[in-house]
C-alpha cells in the first residue's frame, strides 16, 4: 500500500483499521483455542519465531512487569517489541518497538500487509478470527518486520489456550495468581494456575513470582513435565529491602546472581516492587546470568548494576497509581480484581499521606466487585460510585447499591457520569480545607481508567497517538480482557 505520510490521514486510516477490528468477536465472546492464530501464523511463514520471546502471565502485575522487563532489555542495548493488553487510552499502546507504542502508520501497514491471510483464514475456520487473535498477530508479524531481538509479550487471559501462546517463550514469567476470571479459569488459584501454566515450554526458564500455595503446585509440575528451570521469588531471587522515596521507592534486590542496592523506582506501593524482583530475575534469566563474557553483564557474571539502576529509574507503568493532577492530588489505578484492589489500598496506605480519600469507582459487572469496595473500604473516606462507557459497565445505581452495603449510606454518592463523578470526588477532597491531606482515586476498571486519563490529563508523550477518538476511549477494550 502507499505510505500515508499525512498525520490527520494516518490518524483516519488507524480509525478505519480499529472499526474493522472491533467490528471482530470480542474475547467475551470466548472459544478457547488457538486453532485460529496457529493456521494464522502458518500462511504468514511463522514470524512469532524469529526472535526469542519472554512470555508473561499472572492474574495481576503483568503489564508492569512487562514495561519493567523491557526497559532492562533496552538498557541492555536490545532492540524490543513488546505487546500487552488492555490499553489504557490508544490501540497502538499494545504493540511497541522499542519502548514506543507503534506509529498509526506502521499499525495500519502491518494490518493491512497481514488482511489478505485474515480473510483466508476467516474462510477456512468455523468461526472468524477474534478480535484479539488478530491483534496479537499484528504484534507478532510488526516484531517480525522490524525486527526485533526479544518479544515481551504478555498474556490476555489464562494462557493454555490464549492467542499468544503460539510462541515458545524462552522465559516464562507468573506474576501472582489470585481468583478472577472464574469462570473461565477456575474457582481457585490452583485451578486457575493449571491453565496459566500451558505458556512453560519445553528446556524454557521459568520466573515465578511469590504465589498461593496450590498455584505454586500447579505451576511446578508443569514446570517438572517440561524439564523447565524454576526460579522462585523468596527462594532463588526477591525483594530485599524498600524505602519510601520522593516520586517512588528505592530497592535492594536480590538478582539470581547477586545483589542490586540503591535501586530507585519511580512507581509506588509493594506490589511494584515485587515486580521489579520478579523482572530483574527475568532478564537475567534471558541474558543468561553466570555467563561472564556477555555484554553488560560483570566479571561474576552478574548484570552491571549502575545499568539496572538506569532502567529501573526511566519505568513508567500508566494508569497504574499515577498522578494525574494536584491540588487536590488526583491519581488513576486500573485495579479491577480484589487483590488488585488491596495491593492498590495497601500502597495507598504506606506511600501516600492523605487524611481524606475520596474514591471514585467505575467497574465492569462480571467482576468480583463486593470483593473490590471491600478491599477499598478502609482506605476511602467517601466513595463516587459511576459507570464507563462500555456496555459491560455496571449501572452506577447497581453499584451504589452494592456499596451502600460496604460502605454505608452516608459515605457514598452517585454520579453516572464519570466527568461528574471526578468533578463531585474532587469537590468533596477540597471540602477538607487542606489539599495537601486530601486526594480522590480513580479507579475499578482500565476502561474507566483511561476515560479519566483523557479527561484529566490529555495525551502523553510515550503513551500512543493520543487516541481522542470516541472509539478509542472505550471501545478498543470490548476485547474483553482483565478490564
Amino acid at each position: 500500500m502507499t505510505p500515508v505520510t499525512d498525520p490527520a490521514e494516518a490518524l483516519a486510516a488507524q480509525r478505519a483499521v480499529e472499526a474493522e477490528l472491533l467490528a471482530r468477536w470480542p474475547e467475551t465472546k470466548l472459544d478457547p483455542s488457538t486453532d485460529r492464530v496457529v493456521a494464522l501464523m502458518d500462511v504468514l511463514g511463522e514470524p512469532q519465531r524469529a526472535y526469542p520471546v519472554i512470555h508473561i502471565t499472572g492474574t495481576n502485575g503483568k503489564t508492569s512487569t512487562a514495561r519493567m522487563i523491557e526497559a532492562l532489555l533496552r538498557t541492555f542495548q536490545l532492540r524490543t517489541g513488546r505487546f500487552t493488553s488492555p490499553h489504557v487510552e490508544s490501540m497502538t499502546e499494545r504493540i511497541s518497538l522499542d519502548g514506543e507504542p507503534i506509529g498509526a502508520e506502521r499499525f495500519v501497514e502491518t494490518y493491512r500487509d497481514i488482511e489478505p491471510y485474515i480473510d483466508i483464514v476467516d474462510a477456512s475456520q468455523p468461526h472468524r478470527l477474534s478480535f484479539f487473535e488478530v491483534i496479537t498477530s499484528m504484534a507478532y508479524a510488526a516484531f517480525a518486520d522490524a525486527p526485533v531481538d526479544v518479544a515481551v509479550v504478555e498474556v490476555g487471559m489464562g494462557g493454555r489456550w490464549d492467542a499468544t501462546n503460539v510462541v515458545d517463550g524462552t522465559v516464562a514469567v507468573v506474576t501472582p495468581i489470585a481468583v478472577d476470571h472464574a469462570a473461565r479459569l477456575g474457582d481457585t488459584p490452583g485451578e486457575i494456575a493449571v491453565e496459566k501454566s500451558g505458556i512453560i515450554k519445553k528446556d524454557s526458564l521459568v520466573v515465578l513470582a511469590q504465589q498461593p500455595v496450590d498455584a505454586a503446585e500447579s505451576l511446578l509440575r508443569r514446570a517438572v513435565e517440561m524439564d523447565a528451570t524454576v526460579a522462585r521469588e523468596g527462594m532463588e531471587f526477591g525483594l530485599v529491602r524498600r524505602d519510601l522515596a520522593v516520586g517512588g521507592q528505592l530497592l535492594t534486590l536480590r538478582g539470581l546472581a547477586g545483589e542490586y542496592s540503591d535501586i530507585f523506582l519511580p512507581l509506588h506501593g509493594g506490589h511494584q516492587a515485587h515486580n521489579a524482583a520478579v523482572a530483574l530475575a527475568a532478564v537475567e534469566a534471558f541474558l543468561g546470568v553466570g555467563v561472564a563474557d556477555r555484554p553488560g553483564l560483570t566479571s561474576g557474571g552478574s548484570l552491571d548494576a549502575d545499568l539496572v539502576r538506569e532502567a529501573f529509574a526511566s519505568v513508567t507503568s500508566p494508569g497504574r497509581l499515577e498522578i494525574v493532577r494536584r491540588s487536590p492530588t488526583v491519581l488513576i489505578d486500573a485495579a479491577h480484581n480484589p487483590a488488585g484492589a488491596r495491593a492498590t489500598a495497601q500502597a495507598m496506605a504506606d506511600s501516600f499521606d492523605f487524611r481524606h480519600l475520596v474514591g471514585v469507582v467505575g467497574v465492569m459487572g462480571d467482576k468480583d466487585i463486593r470483593g473490590v469496595l471491600e478491599a477499598f473500604e478502609p482506605v476511602f473516606a467517601e466513595i463516587v460510585v459511576t459507570q464507563n462507557s462500555q456496555p459491560r459497565a455496571m449501572p452506577a445505581d447497581a453499584l451504589a447499591a452494592l456499596a451502600v452495603e460496604v460502605f454505608g449510606q452516608d459515605r457514598v454518592e452517585v454520579q453516572p457520569s464519570l466527568p461528574e463523578a471526578i468533578e463531585a470526588a474532587v469537590t468533596l477532597a477540597e471540602e477538607e480545607g487542606d489539599l495537601g491531606g486530601a486526594g480522590v482515586l480513580i479507579t475499578g476498571s482500565v476502561v474507566t481508567v483511561g476515560e479519566a486519563r483523557l479527561l484529566l490529563k490529555g495525551s502523553s508523550e510515550g503513551d500512543g497517538d493520543g487516541g481522542g477518538s470516541d472509539a478509542d476511549r472505550g471501545a478498543g477494550h470490548r476485547d474483553g480482557r482483565d478490564v
